[in-house]
């Protein structure tokens, strides 16, 4: 152990067999070129569940645009004094400044070491353009594929613990029966406003699968999330 001291990592081998797994590919994964992925999927995809299980397999920095942009903003940096002003306000934080904090973020030393995910970013054509043009460097752009009914079923169907702040489905995770009285549906969990986001999204999905063909990959999210990660998961490994 003393000699290969930078080598050496502990994994606890009496946890569940995946749990292991997912340690011992965290652990390989700094021997590897850190990987460059962006994630993208409609409201409702499971993309945030995805997300957790990429951190924690490869090793990779998780960037969402919210954690960032709050960061920028604590950080007290120009970009971020402005994203604050107009988040205050409740507006939307142009291009520009969303490029400027992505970028300020991607060339920090952490990044270049472990590598990114990125998640929420780009989504607009401009964005993506400033992100070929910055030459980062994408080994992968996952896209997560659900039917549009389905995404609507899942958003309408969320309910919402005010005590404990938990989610659940009245279909595919139904609240127990104890606490059944007291969720509720949250103002924009509705037809109407899901319908626009899932098309807003399918505009800016269309660019972006032709951005980065090369190496955009397609992932089933129709299907148990578990399900989802192994082919998420095998698509990752195939990443050189």
């Amino acid at each position: 152990k003393n000699h290969y001291k930078l080598q050496f990592v502990g994994v606890d081998g009496s946890q569940p067999v995946n749990d292991v797994w997912t340690k011992v590919k965290g652990a390989i994964s700094v021997l590897r070129k850190p990987l460059g992925i962006i994630i993208s999927g409609p409201p409702a995809s499971g993309k945030g569940t995805q997300c957790e299980n990429i951190k924690e397999g490869y090793g990779v920095i998780h960037l969402s645009t919210g954690d960032m942009l709050r960061a920028a903003a604590k950080a007290g940096t120009e970009v971020g004094k402005i994203a604050e002003e107009i988040m205050a306000k409740g507006g939307l934080v142009p291009d520009d400044v969303m490029i400027k904090i992505i970028t300020e973020r991607l060339n920090q030393d952490d990044i270049k070491k472990k590598g990114f995910l990125l998640d929420g970013f780009p989504r607009t054509a401009a964005q993506a353009e400033a992100l070929i043009d910055m030459g980062i460097e994408i080994d992968i752009c996952l896209f997560l594929e659900v039917p549009d009914e389905e995404l609507v079923e899942r958003v309408v169907g969320r309910r919402l613990d005010p005590d404990t702040g938990a989610i659940y489905h009245m279909k595919y995770k139904p609240p127990p029966a104890e606490i059944a009285g007291r969720v509720v549906q949250r103002k924009d969990d509705n037809e109407e406003t899901a319908k626009t986001r899932i098309e807003k999204y399918r505009k800016v999905e269309s660019y972006l699968k032709s951005a980065f063909g090369d190496v955009a990959q397609e992932i089933e999210g129709n299907i148990p999330p578990a399900e989802v990660w192994k082919l998420t998961d095998a698509a990752l490994a195939e990443c050189k």
